[in-house]
This record gives structure tokens, sequence and C-alpha cells, in this order.
């Protein structure tokens, strides 16, 4: 099998908004940069595929005080202020460096005004199809060097375990690639575990599972039981839109409590039967502006000849898992390092406690930190790489045995991928045991997964041509592990994670929670910085 072997200052894996960034980031500062894709950049993922919001707000100290303020009960008290304020001003700062360069804001957009910084504001939505196509415009033209359809399989450390690069195969071209680099920004996504969300398929976990190969960690792990609402025949996840819902049963009656906020209803009234809803609470003046808004939303409707503004439709929850959830990498200091030398994260395999605690909602916040933390990460990445001394030494993958990779024998085991991933499915989509946690229920799946942990490292086979879906179930497998000793480790309910056995939240989980390993997973408490003049104690 042909190898392809580049030398790099910085690495990227993962061309999403956090990816695309980072690497525009880094070549800013000097740094020669390489960004590997498992798609091809600025189509795959979820920001590509549809609209979504980012956290842009003014510097005004008022509206920016408002703005942090808001979301920091409903996330548990977990964020950090000092970065929220960080985020809030790189993504105003970046989305109005998007306007610069061309991107199409509506002109008719009220918000669109300049401010009294003299910028203009741009207001808070951004089509991802548009984003995304600008973005890898200017991560071209700033000399980075693309690989696409080029999925990352292990990450390389040098023998001081520094890391020092990563390798992956060439889907399209065939063969391999290896890229030797001072330092590496990981930006491969959350994991959703196949659960069909647009353009979520390609977020399966292996990003994290190659962090951990390598010795990171993780925090904020059970902040993971996030669903979406969407047509049952779509893969549309637009959830902001069912403001304007009546949710029913099959019979026509209401299903009591359900909104797009109150998720909860939904989830049991779907164990029962079928869900229908109708977004007949949309005033008709604002249906041509929803349109505009989120083409795509609609387009599924129009195919099958449904008007969602009359008409019934069946709706289903999809899972959204650690995209969605706040969970990720442990972010160690203000430069987005994670807890090994030489690897940086940003993004949602990054956590995003740091800016909303334990609770998202939709893309805001995540989109502006895919924004900010890209940036940081990138410019931190570009710092280490250009002062790291020396010419790289030999470097090797991580030893553990899950360090499947096509170079090495295939797996000759019986086991194969896709069993994997519907067992780990099995366990982490249904709403019973992920939506409603309880001990039991999570003791339970946890002994499932970690049963077929050890079966993915015994008897997973493989061959070159699915090493990438190998991986992937891999992937999916651990990262359902983290997430659940996690959630069994805060015995309280607290964001999005609620425990039926615990409800409210407990004083002394007022902390954010690592968790690490692979054979033998561990939990540790990370304090949180008290915030003066706010009443952490009340239950949720």
């Amino acid at each position: 099998m042909s190898e392809m072997l580049v030398d790099a200052d910085v690495l990227v894996l993962g061309g999403g908004p956090a990816g695309c960034w980072a690497a525009l980031s880094a070549a800013e500062a000097g740094a020669r940069v390489v960004l590997a894709d498992k798609g091809y950049c600025g189509t795959s993922g979820a920001a590509a595929s549809a609209g979504h919001g980012v956290w842009y707000v003014p510097p005004d100290p008022a509206m920016r005080e408002e703005a942090m303020a808001s979301r920091e009960a409903l996330g548990g008290h977990l964020a950090d202020r000092t970065w929220s304020s960080r985020v809030i001003d790189t993504a105003y700062r970046q989305v109005n460096r998007l306007g610069e360069w061309g991107y199409p804001f509506p002109a008719d957009e009220p918000a669109r005004k300049v401010g009294k910084d003299g910028h203009v504001n741009y207001g808070r939505g951004l089509q991802g199809p548009a984003y995304m196509r600008l973005m890898r415009r200017r991560v071209t033209s700033a000399r980075v060097r693309i690989l696409d359809h080029s999925p990352a399989l292990e990450l390389l450390t040098d023998g001081a375990g520094q890391v020092s690069g990563a390798r992956g195969v060439r889907r399209q071209k065939g063969g391999s690639w290896e890229v030797r680099a001072k330092a590496v920004v990981l930006a491969t996504g959350g994991c959703t575990f196949l659960s069909g969300g647009l353009g979520c398929n390609v977020l399966t976990g292996e990003g994290s599972l190659m962090a951990a190969e390598v010795g990171a960690h993780f925090s904020g792990m059970e902040f993971s039981s996030a669903y979406a609402i969407a047509p049952a025949f779509s893969a549309v996840t637009k959830t902001a839109y069912y403001q304007y819902a009546t949710f029913t049963h099959e019979d026509g009656s209401i299903v009591e409590g359900a909104g797009w906020h109150s998720r909860s209803p939904i989830a049991r009234a779907l164990d029962e039967g079928p869900v229908y809803a109708v977004l007949d609470q949309a005033p008709a003046e604002i249906h041509d502006r929803l349109r505009r808004g989120q083409p795509n939303f609609f387009a599924p409707f129009d195919r099958r000849g449904i008007d969602p503004f009359t008409q019934r439709f069946p709706v289903t929850l999809r899972s959204e898992a650690t995209m969605r959830g706040t969970g990720g990498l442990h972010v160690a200091d203000d430069e987005c390092r994670t807890d090994v030398t030489g690897l940086f994260a940003a993004g949602d395999v990054a956590t995003r406690e740091l800016i909303c605690g334990g609770f998202t909602g939709g893309a805001s916040h995540n989109g502006a930190w895919a924004v900010s933390s890209g940036t940081i990460a990138g410019a931190g990445a570009a710092r280490h790489a250009l002062t790291r001394t020396g010419a790289l030494g030999p470097v090797s993958g991580p030893s553990g045995r899950r360090s499947v990779f096509g170079s090495a024998a295939p797996g000759a085991g019986s086991l194969q991928w896709r069993e994997v991933a519907t067992a780990v499915q099995d366990e982490v989509l249904p709403y019973r045991k992920n939506y409603f946690r309880a001990g039991a229920q999570l003791r339970e799946s946890l002994a499932t997964l970690d049963r077929t942990w050890r079966a993915v490292g015994e008897d997973l086979r493989w061959t070159p041509e699915d090493v990438v879906h190998a991986r992937e179930a891999a992937g999916m497998t651990a990262v359902a592990r983290w997430m659940y000793t996690s959630a069994l480790s805060r015995e309280e309910s607290r964001g999005m994670h609620k425990r039926l056995d615990a409800a409210g939240q407990d004083v002394r989980y007022r902390h954010r929670l690592l968790v690490g390993g692979l054979d033998e997973l561990w939990t540790a408490p990370d304090p949180v910085a008290p915030v003066t003049g706010v009443d952490t104690t009340a239950a949720a």
C-alpha cells in the first residue's frame, strides 16, 4: 500500500468550523499547516449541512453580563466567566472578519448596522454551506495543505510521549498518509453514534479514542443526553422551529407539557406510540422568513407535499450526544491544550463546560466555541511548534491494542464492526437508558459496554477496506463508556444530565467531573471557582 509522507509544523485533524479556524489561525501565526479531513473540507460535518447560530454579543458590558448570566443556572453553575468573556470577544471579532471577507449576510437583516465600536453588527446566524465554502477558501489562500477524504486513524508520539503527528488512510486516492508535525490540533467533532442526524454520521468518536490512547482525558462526559426533534422521515434536526409546534398523539390528543424546550414528554410519548407535530403557532407573516432562514428544514416536507404549518407530520428524537452535549477533551490551559504535550483540542471534541456548564441548548454557544477554540488552539499549536527545538525524532503510534491501522496485520477475529456499532446504539440511543437515567440502568448498560469493549480488543475483524469503520466502532464504544461512567458518578441532576433516582442539584457535586482510561476507567472531581453574588445551591 502506497504511503504519503508529509512534514508540517501544525497538523489539524478535522475540517469543520473549529478545524478551519485552527488551521487559519496557525497559518497566520507563521506555521506550516496541514489539515486532514475525514470528508471534503467545507462540506462534511454538522455545521456545513445547515444554518446555525453563533453566540454573538456586541462589546457592550451590560449585554455581555446578561449573556453570561442568562445561561449559568441552566448549565448548573459550572461555567467559567473568564472563558465566557474570552469566547464572546473572539467570536465577535471573527464573525466580523467573515463579513469583511464577503460572507453573504442578509442585506435586509435588521441587526446589520454599525455599532459603537465602528464594526458592523452582523447578527447571529450563519448558513452552513456558504460559511464553510468561505472558510475553505480562506484556509486555502493561507497556504494550508488540505488532505480531503483522509480520515486519521492514530496519533504519533516521539520517544518522550509528545504528540508528533498522525497517520491515516486516503479513501479516494488509495494508500495511507503520515504527517509528522510538532503540534496537533484535534478538531474531529463530537459523537452522535450514527443516529442519523443531518451531517452527523461522520461524528463517531474515533478522534476522542486517539487522544485517550496517548493519555488524554475528558471532562463533562455525563452531559451527553441531548436529543433533537426531527420529522420521522428526515435527518434534519432544527429544534428551534418547534417552538411554533403543537404536539399530539396518534389519536389527536395533546402531548401534555411537550415543547421545543421540553422534550421529556415527547420521549415518554414516543415510547408508547407515534407522536405528531404541526407548526400551527407560527404567525402567517413569518412563514416566508422561516423558509428563508432554514431552507433545508422545509425540503423534506416539500418533497412529500406536506405543509408543516397546517398538516400534522410524525416526529422523532435523534441523539446528538456529545455533539450537542458539553463534554469532551479536558482543556488544560488557556491555549486549549489537552493533558498531553503537543496535543490541542477545538470544537465539539473539546469540553464546552467552560462557557455553558452542563447545557448548551442550540448551536449558539457551540458555534461560538468552534470559532473561538479553533482560533485559540491554532495559535497555541503554532507557538508550541515554532518554539519546539530540534528535529522530530523517530515516531510511532500508540501501543494500545486498539490502535487499528491499515499497515498492520488485519484483525482476524469474528466480530464485525456493524455488530459493535449496533451493540453500542442499543445502550445509548433508547430514551429510557440515556435520556431518563438511573443508577441501576447505567450500571447495566456499562456492564454491556465493557463486554463490547473487551470484544473489540480481542475479536474485532477488519480489513484495509473497512479499517475506518472499525475505528469508528471502537470510538463509539469508548465514548459511550466514558459517558456512562461519568453519569453514574454524578449522583444528582444538573444541566442536561437528569437522574430519575437523584432529582435536583446537590451542592456536593458542584464541580466538573474528569474521566479517563481505556480498559480501566476512572473519574475525579475538578473544582469550579465560585461566582460572586450568585446562588448556586438551588435545586435544578
